[in-house]
């Protein structure tokens, strides 16, 4: 484990003041400015993620330069492709050379439309056929992965089946993972409330747009969408996932607990103290696992990590440095 040189100015410092200004209308305009300015094509995709179902994306690719090596990006829940953290990152990656595949999870996004079924957190396999997808449409370029929230729980356990899925993966990197799903539900409610309520309004929104779709197979009511997180997670988990209850399910994509201990695919890990969604206590264990490097910052937030006035991420230049160090060599 190392300390992070990341030290934003004193007023940037409240975990708070770093969350909610990295979601802000602000940065997501300086996002799109920071994209826009680099010499590249942005070509929409939808891909066959296997067994019918269908996952879009964003592929782009630098047109200054020869393509190196290959990224996926995979955003945290209920953000997209076109989150500001994912733009600012492929922006980076498009100067360093990289082909840069920006992912959509089912229902993200404008995506609602391409598959009946809702997401939830244990639909991996369709993310691992997705990355395949990507992996055969460049197969000369070096892949790497990494993801935010959690997309970096799924870019973690993208790393811990890669081997036995035949994907090409050299490397990943996470920024502040969910590793213990009940754990993050937890810290939700018993942290400022703006956190929660965030979240539940845009997941009901989610729920209300795939039923306005497909209402012959989402025939719930409104009084389901007033629901808490919670037991609106408890609903969704009896009647969509096939797991027995809450517990079973945030078992199935925890990465707590010692599952990375085996990582076979080295991995690089951000992750703030101050986070006010994911207990930073989470991460101690992981600096002694052989194929992990985990840097610590004091401040950050979740996901945040702004370094000043500009809306500039630390943890999009952190990525793109951990993996252009690896795929460029």
């Amino acid at each position: 484990m190392t300390a992070s040189p990341f030290a934003p100015p004193a007023w940037l410092r409240s975990p708070h003041v770093q969350s909610v200004l990295s979601s802000s209308p602000l940065r997501a305009l300086r996002a799109r400015q920071r994209l826009h300015a680099v010499p590249a094509t942005h070509l929409p995709m939808v891909l066959d993620a296997g067994d019918g179902v269908r996952l879009q994306g964003v592929a782009s690719t630098p047109t200054d330069q020869p393509p190196r090596a290959l990224a996926l990006l995979l955003h945290g829940w209920e953000g997209s492709s076109a989150s500001s953290y994912m733009r600012m990152t492929a922006a980076r990656l498009l100067r360093a050379g990289f082909v840069v595949f920006r992912l959509d999870f089912r229902d993200h996004g404008d995506s609602h439309h391409l598959n009946e079924g809702l997401f939830h957190s244990n639909r991996l396999d369709e993310v691992i056929g997705a990355a395949r997808a990507v992996a055969a449409r460049w197969p000369g370029l070096p892949m790497c992965a990494a993801g935010f929230s959690l997309g970096g729980n799924f870019a973690l356990r993208l790393a811990l089946r890669a081997p036995d899925a035949g994907l090409p993966l050299r490397r990943v990197a996470a920024v502040c993972p969910l590793l213990d799903p009940g754990r993050t539900m937890t810290a939700m409610e018993t942290g400022p409330a703006f956190y929660l309520r965030y979240f539940e309004h845009k997941w009901r929104r989610s729920l209300a747009r795939k039923r306005a779709l497909f209402p012959q197979a989402h025939a719930f009511g409104d009084e389901v969408l007033r629901l808490r997180m919670r037991p609106l997670t408890d609903w969704m988990v009896r009647r969509y996932t096939g797991f027995a209850d809450l517990d079973a399910y945030f078992d199935g994509y925890s990465i707590a607990g010692g599952r990375l201990q085996a990582l076979p695919i080295p991995a690089d890990v951000l992750m703030a103290e101050d986070d006010p969604v994911i207990p930073a206590d989470e991460f101690a264990h992981l600096a002694g696992y052989p194929n992990i490097a985990l840097e610590l910052a004091a401040h950050g937030g979740h996901c945040g990590f702004l370094e000043g006035a500009s809306l500039d991420g630390y943890g999009e230049r952190w990525v793109a440095a951990r993996l252009a160090a690896v795929a460029l060599g």
